[in-house]
């Protein structure tokens, strides 16, 4: 198997979720699945230096159920596993660069209900060098009742700053879909300072909206040159981009944000709005890398 779709499995609902959601898009795509589980120790050893038990008979079973199931569901689509003993995020990673695509489920972490990531999800989506999606498996099967019961893509713009990569990925998926695409561009007044603290300016909010509709526009041309099958919707909201990306997001099939590729001192980091999607969306979102 060549280039695929690549997905992660640790028996949870969410990597099962994860599994499904793979699928589909291998199967959109034309391209194979491989399923991956990584863990660091395939056999627990005590101080003595007996062996407990070889954990891979384990990991292989349920490899290879899981990917029955799936042929089953999915008659035709090449599926594929493997067992790696390393650390999830650098096996996912690494198994991930020449892919496709890497799916992995998204799972709340302890009692903050509105977390959906784990830690090897959040780096996956910090390092990964492919576009990453990450998948709830409590996702809402009906969108609520004033979003439109059709399919779209909706796609975080920096309209100063647009990504081609984020905007092609965005584009190519809505037509896979047969789905519009929202471009959602959020942006604030440059505050002032007062004796009360930070204000908004006295600034003509119609004109500044009107001015930055055009940026977005401009951002979009290229993108929309190169995919007129799709049916495009690029709206402005003032507030912020992580507020307006979030406020898109409902009922979507997919949420698309940029990560930018540089280095921290700390790592890979995420940037603030990419984090936010990827913790509160209740849509499936893809983080895609870009220079």
């Amino acid at each position: 198997m060549t280039r695929s779709v690549l997905t992660g499995i640790d028996g949870s609902p969410q990597s099962e979720a994860a599994v499904h959601w793979a699928a589909e898009e291998a199967v959109r795509r034309g391209v194979g699945l491989r399923i991956v589980h990584a863990w660091p120790w395939l056999s627990t050893e005590y101080a003595d230096g007996s062996l407990a038990r070889d954990l891979r008979p384990a990991a292989l079973e349920a490899l290879t159920d899981t990917a029955e199931r799936t042929r089953r569901a999915y008659p035709g689509l090449a599926v594929e596993t493997t067992v790696v003993g390393d650390d999830p995020a650098d096996a996912l990673i690494a198994a991930g660069k020449d892919q496709e695509l890497l799916v992995l489920g998204s799972r709340g972490l302890g009692g903050f209900s509105g977390l959906l990531v784990g830690s090897v999800g959040l780096a996956v989506a910090a390092r990964a060098t492919v576009p990453l999606v990450l998948v709830r498996a409590d996702g809402p099967t009906e969108p609520p009742s004033h979003v439109p019961a059709r399919r779209e893509v909706v796609v975080g713009v920096d309209g100063h700053h647009a990504s081609d990569a984020v905007l092609h990925f965005a584009f190519a998926e809505a037509a896979r879909r047969g789905a519009r695409l929202r471009a959602v561009h959020g942006w604030d007044p440059v505050p002032a300072w007062a004796a009360a603290g930070w204000v908004p300016p006295q600034i003509d909010v119609a004109a500044a909206e009107a001015g930055e509709r055009v940026v977005l526009a401009e951002a979009l041309a290229a993108a929309r040159v190169a995919h007129p099958e799709v049916e495009v919707t690029a709206e402005t909201r003032i507030g912020g981009a992580t507020n307006a990306l979030l406020a898109s997001a409902a009922g979507a099939d997919l949420v698309v944000v940029g990560r930018r590729d540089h280095r921290h001192p700390l790592g890979m980091r995420l940037g603030p709005v990419a984090h936010a999607a990827i913790h509160h969306s209740p849509a499936p979102v893809a983080v895609v890398p870009h220079s």
